[in-house]
């Protein structure tokens, strides 16, 4: 490790770099590097944020790891705004040999791998700021723009649900109205026939 370390400054020159290890990480080397090839080439904070909301067991260890990276930078005195993940390495440490019992007195082997980590954090040129931050501001003016929009619209939805309201309303009445004055009429009509059948005098 300490060789790759010399190998990698003897590369890089007179460029500012920040370097942060990992050792012996019991987890395969194969699933830690489906996730480092997810975040290489990608700006810090970019890929603080994917690893954040990632699911993989591996994005944990890796994000404390880019934050240690990060704050090595910060005692360099590099620009922390134009920091990219230029190289993210994963290596195979020991494996842990353990053994289980089967059937008929034998065992089988069960390897636990581990692996070594390398990740280096180095500055844009121009020391640009990372792009993601300027969409952030272009869409928090767009959302203000359309929230104005929306309750603008929101309004103009509820008269008009108000108006449907109040129209369906008064049509329930008239119909209402026009049913009790039925109602009396037929009410009346059978009172009357009922008291001509039931006359007790002859005409």
């Amino acid at each position: 490790m300490a060789k790759e370390l010399k190998k990698i400054k003897k590369d890089q020159g007179e460029k500012q770099v920040a370097t942060a290890i990992l050792r012996y990480l019991r987890m395969s080397p194969r699933k830690v590097r489906l996730v480092a090839t997810m975040i290489k080439g990608k700006d810090a904070n970019d890929a603080q944020a994917q690893l954040m909301m990632h699911n993989r067991r591996a994005s944990n260890p890796i994000l404390k790891l880019l934050n240690s990276a990060i704050a090595n930078a910060k005692q360099k005195k590099m620009d922390l705004d134009s920091l990219f993940i230029s190289s993210i390495q994963v290596d195979k440490g020991p494996v842990l040999k353990r053994w289980m019992p089967r059937a008929q007195g034998r065992a089988t082997p069960i390897h636990k791998f581990t692996s070594h980590i390398i990740l280096e954090l180095s500055t844009r040129e121009g020391g640009k700021k990372p792009k993601f931050v300027t969409e952030i501001k272009k869409v928090k003016k767009e959302s203000k723009h359309d929230h104005t929009q929306h309750e603008h619209e929101h309004e103009q939805e509820q008269e008009t649900i108000k108006n449907k309201v109040k129209k369906s309303v008064v049509v329930k009445e008239k119909q209402l109205e026009s049913k009790t004055e039925a109602k009396k009429d037929a009410q009346t009509q059978d009172k009357g026939f009922m008291k001509k059948v039931f006359r007790r005098k002859s005409i």
